[in-house]
Formats: C-alpha cells, sequence, structure tokens
C-alpha cells in the first residue's frame, strides 16, 4: 500500500491524539487531514452553497442532539435516540414534507410500521418496493439456476424503477430500508434527492451486519 493513500481505519494514535481531532495532534503518513490540504478549499466552497450548508448543519445539530448528559462532560455522554427517531427529527429539522420509501419485500412488515411512524408525524410518504415492475430476472441475464425459486418466475429487484418513481413524485428525501447490496447502489446513483440509509440487508443477521465485525475472532473468524 502506497505510504500516502488515505487509510483513517488503520491509524493507531488514540482518538484524543489524532490531528483530525486536535490541532497539534498526531498523524501518520497516510493521514488525510495531514496530506490532502489541497482539497480542503474545494470542500468549503461546497458547503458555502445554501442547500449544502443548511444540510450539513441540521445534521451536525441532530448528532449533538442524539446525546444525554453533555452537561456532564464528554466522558459521561449517552446516546439517547435512535436512528428512526433521528431520520424524522433531522426530516423535520429540514421542513421537508414529502418523504421517499423504498423498501426490501422481505421487510414488508417493518415497512408497514416505518410508513405510518412517517405518517403520523405529518408526512407524505411515497413508499416503493423493491419488486416494483414486475420485471422477470432474466431481463438482466440472469440465468434459472441463480434465480432464488429456481424453474418459477422471479421478479428482479427494481432500484432503477424505485429511484424514477420517487424522482417523479418529487420527494426532498429518500429513506433506505433493507435493500440488497448493490441494489442501494443504484438507488443512491439514480435518486435525485439526498438519501439515508434506516437499516441494511443482512439476511443471516437479522439486519445486524456488525454483529460479524463484534465476533471476528471467534465465530465469524473465517472471515480473515
Amino acid at each position: 500500500m502506497k505510504n500516502d493513500l488515505p487509510n483513517c481505519a488503520r491509524c493507531s494514535f488514540k482518538m484524543s491524539e489524532r490531528m483530525c481531532k486536535k490541532e497539534d495532534g498526531k498523524a501518520p503518513p497516510y493521514c488525510p487531514t495531514q496530506n490532502r490540504q489541497e482539497l480542503f478549499e474545494q470542500c468549503l466552497k461546497e458547503y458555502k452553497k445554501p442547500e449544502v450548508l443548511e444540510f450539513a448543519k441540521q445534521a451536525s445539530i441532530q448528532e449533538g442532539e442524539g446525546y444525554g448528559q453533555k452537561e456532564l462532560g464528554y466522558s459521561h455522554v449517552k446516546p439517547i435516540k435512535p436512528r428512526i427517531q433521528e431520520v424524522i427529527e433531522f426530516a423535520q429539522k429540514m421542513k421537508y414534507k414529502r418523504l421517499g420509501f423504498v423498501f426490501c419485500v422481505g421487510l414488508r412488515k417493518e415497512a408497514r410500521v416505518v410508513e405510518k411512524l412517517f405518517s403520523s408525524n405529518g408526512f407524505e410518504v411515497v413508499s416503493v418496493v423493491c419488486k416494483v415492475g414486475r420485471i422477470p430476472k432474466e431481463k438482466i441475464g440472469v440465468r434459472d439456476d441463480q434465480k432464488i425459486s429456481i424453474g418459477h418466475f422471479e421478479a428482479m429487484c427494481n432500484p432503477v424503477l424505485q429511484a424514477f418513481v420517487l424522482n417523479e413524485e418529487k420527494c426532498e428525501f429518500n429513506v433506505l430500508m433493507g435493500l440488497c447490496v448493490g441494489h442501494d447502489s443504484l438507488v443512491f446513483k439514480y435518486a435525485k434527492a439526498p438519501c439515508t440509509v434506516l437499516a441494511v440487508k443482512d439476511r443471516l443477521l437479522g439486519h445486524n451486519p456488525l454483529a460479524a465485525i463484534y465476533n471476528i475472532d471467534s465465530y465469524y473468524r473465517s472471515l480473515k
């Protein structure tokens, strides 16, 4: 690996000592805070755009409101809000009226609950399931033996159409829940409005992919 290739995940310094946290902090050779100064002005220009500035500001405020006991000092802070609450509050801060909501058919029960939560908080919700359009998987070159239900009709997940529907309905903020790896990427690519993720797909671990990471030295050591 090149010594100057950004790789914050490998930084060995304590969080309180890092250059990204304090002015005279320490930095490894591959630290982007130290090595990519030329990009700072570029990003600051983006933050000067009113719509970007407001979005970033409210996101940062939402982050701070996610913790309690701040008056006792940093070592005493604790999380006080689940992500669904933060999504709702952030959308309210941004004064959004219409939310786009795309979800996996496998999470249809959860989607019903989430949609009601959005609606009950005053949002107009446009929800689109992954199988929208009922397009056969063969249409994109998937063989019968590569399908889940071999020998039967199987509709492809259709993230591009999901995004198109949200765009057509002029959704202001889109929420993704349980989309497959890659399908979520296509929604990000084609959606015109900003997107956030409520939950990701992990069929094995109950949609909690970090469980494998937390157990990387025991039950999931084979991943290494």
